[in-house]
């Protein structure tokens, strides 16, 4: 797949809201402005304008002009843009484009559970599949999941990476969601996803555009019994993550551990129900203990209202978790990539700091105690501490300081620095918006090492998210449309031509890396519902197929293959930022000036200003 394979004028092939901004990207040697044409879905001219030559993008690894086409603002279908000789792909004008992509986002968690029958009547036609890791052959099941025995973690130059560590017990895990294209189950890349969901109602609560995401709002079992879906959805996860702590008595006792998953990987295709792989419970982690604090806090300030008896024991277990994590303060998961066919992602993490600072954040909100906040302080990922809390890079499962700074700057609280914490995510906002102002094709991400991360696309989404939530804290339109070029990129408006999200645009990836959704590799099995988000291109072509990309522009390191697990998986972290994305942009409606009257604007003088690293 290369940037030929699609027409020279790159759109978001979904649309453009109303009145949002409306621009696209020409690839074309031409050196001076060129002529462009809007057509609507009747083929009748509606606007005309020139292009503005960007020259040379290293990003792309192309040649480029901008157009920008603002001044369309009447609703339609099938719209085109014509300009050099070439054509777009069609896109609409309207409000609520985004709709859509909030529900299917969100499902596609649905069929990433364990543990349970996945309904073709909620998924979708095809989709159905049988329970995964519930004790039926030949699945060893994850209802008695022993611990890794020793020396089980031992390296090829016989380095044990777990320290002889192992545990005579048995834990039943079932339920959770698998991680991504296989059967393994991990707290730290769970807990960014679980949080971005609260995270993404507890928006809507404050904006006042939670009836969309009601009950009854998802296809998922849940529906009807009275609680947002999407909550519901959450509760899956959490659940599962309550069953993953050390039982007493036990060494490591009140920690979490990192991971459940098989002993070795299994081929694809393979259905959950179909593994055949030992499982086993790897040893808990400082970093799993953490993000269990902070969900916990978070899910039991979000759930109070719907499950009060549920709402205690998450902040029960929020509470215990984090003293765990204070008795064992670095007890780091190793990097299992050293071990031959280790059958599951390493998740390792060197640095906790971010996630002890998460973890006080949300236990601060959750409770206002001032325990929390003098460990907010204390912490070196403060505002104005010796670590900045954003990084030009983004931030995911491995950086979640970033989001702990917007979870502080968004949600209610009696902090006194609150100000200060609001004036930094806007700072962070306005370094992304100087940043996307330097790239042709709208994303407002620039590694500074100029290659692309392992999940650029998760990384691109989640600085649309601290642009959003600028845009809450300001009310200021720049971060919204920011926001909005930055989706551009995602659905089209990119090096490739290609809407990195399944089901949405003329030319979508279908063929995500991924143990069932492999119809690429068996014609009975199904792709990857609508609403799955591709990784995206990586600088590094880690796998067999993306190498032979080695060496390319960045935006062109990808290819919609299913064994290309380096650039072109699905991952539950990546879909809930997609998904936290895709909420605030339904809640936009058309764009229009009544789109976020929740909002409250910030205080945010100019002698309290701290700099996007503060």
């Amino acid at each position: 797949m290369t940037s030929e394979d699609a027409p020279r004028v790159r759109v978001n092939q979904v649309g453009y809201l109303t009145h949002g901004p409306k621009t696209a990207t020409l690839v074309t040697d031409a050196t001076e402005p060129v002529a462009w044409r809007l057509r609507d879905g009747d083929g009748a001219v509606v606007a005309e304008g020139e292009s503005v030559p960007r020259g040379h993008d290293p990003s792309a690894g192309l040649d480029v002009h901008v157009i920008a086409v603002d001044v369309v603002v009447a609703p339609g279908n099938g719209y085109v843009l014509e300009a050099d000789g070439a054509t777009s792909d069609p896109f609409a004008v309207g409000a609520d484009l985004y709709d859509d992509l909030r529900v299917e986002s969100i499902v596609v968690f649905y069929g990433q559970r364990s543990g349970v029958a996945i309904e073709e009547d909620l998924l979708g036609p095809g989709y159905g599949r049988a329970a995964g890791h519930v004790d039926v052959a030949p699945n060893r099941g994850d209802g008695a999941v022993p611990c890794l025995p020793a020396g089980h973690a031992t390296t090829a130059d016989g380095v044990d990476l777990y320290d002889g560590w192992t545990g005579d017990y048995t834990l039943d895990v079932t339920g959770g969601w698998y991680d991504a294209g296989d059967q393994g189950k991990y707290v730290v890349n769970g807990g960014i996803a679980v949080a971005q969901l609260l995270g993404l109602y507890e928006r809507a609560v404050r904006t006042g555009t939670d009836d969309a995401l009601g009950d009854g709002s998802l296809r998922v079992p849940e529906r009807g019994n009275g609680v947002p879906d999407v909550l519901d959805e959450a509760r899956w996860e959490l659940e599962w993550m309550l069953r993953m702590v050390v039982p007493d008595g036990q060494p490591y006792a009140g920690l979490v551990h990192h991971k459940v998953s098989d002993e070795r990987w299994v081929p694809l295709p393979t259905l959950p129900a179909d593994d055949p792989q030992p499982r086993y419970l790897h040893r808990p982690s400082t970093a799993a203990t953490l993000n269990l604090a902070a969900v916990a806090a978070q899910g039991a300030r979000v759930l109070a209202p719907h499950d009060a008896a549920f709402a205690e024991r998450l902040l029960d277990a929020a509470r215990a978790a984090y003293d765990a994590a204070a008795t064992h303060p670095v007890v780091l998961a190793p990097d299992t990539n050293t071990l031959e066919n280790a059958g599951s992602g390493p998740y390792d993490d060197l640095d906790v700091d971010d996630d002890r600072l998460w973890s006080a954040t949300e236990l601060y909100l959750t409770t206002g105690e001032d325990r929390y906040a003098a460990d907010l302080r204390a912490n070196p990922y403060r505002l104005g501490g010796e670590r900045p809390a954003f990084r030009p890079e983004g931030f995911d499962w491995n950086h979640v300081s970033a989001w702990a700074r917007l979870q502080l700057a968004t949600v209610e609280s009696a902090l006194p620095e609150r100000s200060l914490v609001r004036a930094s995510v806007v700072d962070a906002a306005d370094a992304l918006v100087e940043q996307q102002a330097t790239q042709p094709f709208g994303l407002p991400y620039v590694p500074s090492n100029g290659r692309y991360d392992w999940g650029s696309n998760g990384l691109v989404l989640n600085n649309l998210a601290i642009l959003a939530a600028a845009h809450e804290i300001t009310r200021d339109d720049r971060y919204r449309d920011a926001v909005l070029g930055g989706v551009d990129y995602l659905l089209g408006r990119n090096a490739l031509g290609l809407s990195y999200v399944t089901g949405f645009g003329t030319r979508d990836v279908r063929n995500q890396h991924s143990r069932w959704y492999a119809h690429a590799l068996d014609p009975d099995l199904p792709p990857p519902p609508r609403g799955t988000v591709s990784g995206g291109p990586n600088s590094d072509c880690p796998d067999p197929v993306s190498a032979a990309l080695a060496g390319s522009p960045a935006q062109q390191c990808f290819v919609d293959d299913v064994h290309a697990y380096g650039v072109n998986e699905m991952t539950i972290n990546w879909n809930s930022a997609l998904a936290w994305v895709a909420s605030y942009l339904a809640g936009l409606g058309d764009g229009g000036p009544a789109r976020d009257p929740g909002a409250v604007a910030a205080d945010k003088p100019d002698e309290e200003r701290v700099g996007a690293d503060g």
